[in-house]
């Protein structure tokens, strides 16, 4: 079993939960709060919860991943963050254990919402944890067929930005769905990015997501059309609300990895770019956070 990976000296378990995605949980939280604020509904507690939940599925959902891949096989040759099972730092079992207990963490905040916001929003939890589970899982993972960008599209811009303003406001709004779009599209990029990197593995490992379905070239385009689009549709926010037009100041740490992957890096090369798109991702969720809330 050969695995190129990156072993910086931090703690397996905190290298498995792939730290570098996270911003796609806390973003839409930072956005969905600010949209709250803009109708001046923002409810703390409320917020946090949210927060928990996103961050507890997205760890989840990385652990459920990480243990999916490495008992099929597809990580046994990989470029790219260390992941547990195939590295043989941690058992099939310990990883599967980890992901569910995620799941359980994300699944009590999410219950303490429904309380107060909604029972419906049980089915929406349910909804989110299946997504997480069975990308990679199940006996026919979407992830293994193409999916995953719109599931991530869906869920970690759409269901969680929106979501979390609701909670707090009681209310679907025009100005939520359209602060969720790039949120989504930043999210999108993040996966795009990460499976440019693993085309090769994932060709020989019978993988078939959406990069290797496109091509190198293909990808590439898909992921600077998703950074461009992301910039472009915070203009539409700013018409409602114009300090969000904030959110343009991103474009500084967007330009960096789009960049680099327009010149063509590749394998070890894209591991950077996927820290520098999540960065990007998180400046512009905190700049068009406090736009919305201005």
């Amino acid at each position: 079993m050969s695995q190129q990976q990156e072993r910086p000296p931090t703690h397996p378990w905190a290298l498995g939960a792939r730290p570098r995605t996270l911003p796609a949980s806390v973003v839409p939280v930072m956005v969905g709060t600010g949209a709250a604020a803009a109708y001046g509904d923002v409810v703390w507690w409320r917020a946090v919860l949210a927060g928990l939940v996103a961050l507890s599925l997205q760890v989840g959902v990385n652990y459920a991943n990480d243990y999916s891949d490495g008992t099929r096989g597809t990580d046994a040759d990989r470029v790219g963050p260390l992941r547990l099972v195939a590295s043989g730092l941690a058992t099939p079992f310990a990883v599967k254990r980890a992901a569910l207990a995620a799941f359980v963490v994300a699944g009590a905040a999410g219950l303490a919402l429904a309380a107060v916001a909604g029972w419906w929003l049980v089915g929406v939890g349910a909804a989110c944890v299946a997504a997480a589970w069975f990308y990679t899982g199940g006996p026919r993972p979407y992830g293994y067929v193409g999916l995953g960008e719109l599931a991530v599209f869906c869920f970690f811009g759409l269901v969680a930005t929106v979501g979390t303003a609701y909670v707090q406001t009681g209310e679907l709004t025009a100005l939520e769905v359209l602060a969720a779009l790039p949120v989504g599209l930043l999210a999108v990029s993040l996966l795009v990015v990460n499976n440019l990197r693993d085309i090769p593995g994932d060709t020989a490992a019978g993988k078939h997501t959406l990069a290797v379905r496109l091509g190198p070239a293909a990808t590439r385009h898909f992921y600077e059309l998703c950074l461009a689009v992301a910039v472009v549709l915070v203009v539409p926010v700013a018409v409602s609300r114009p300090w969000a037009a904030l959110g343009l100041g991103a474009t500084v740490m967007i330009v960096p990895p789009w960049r680099a992957v327009a010149a063509g890096a590749e394998g070890r090369a894209l591991i950077p770019v996927l820290g520098a798109t999540g960065k990007a991702q998180l400046a512009l969720g905190v700049l068009l956070a406090a736009g919305l809330a201005l």
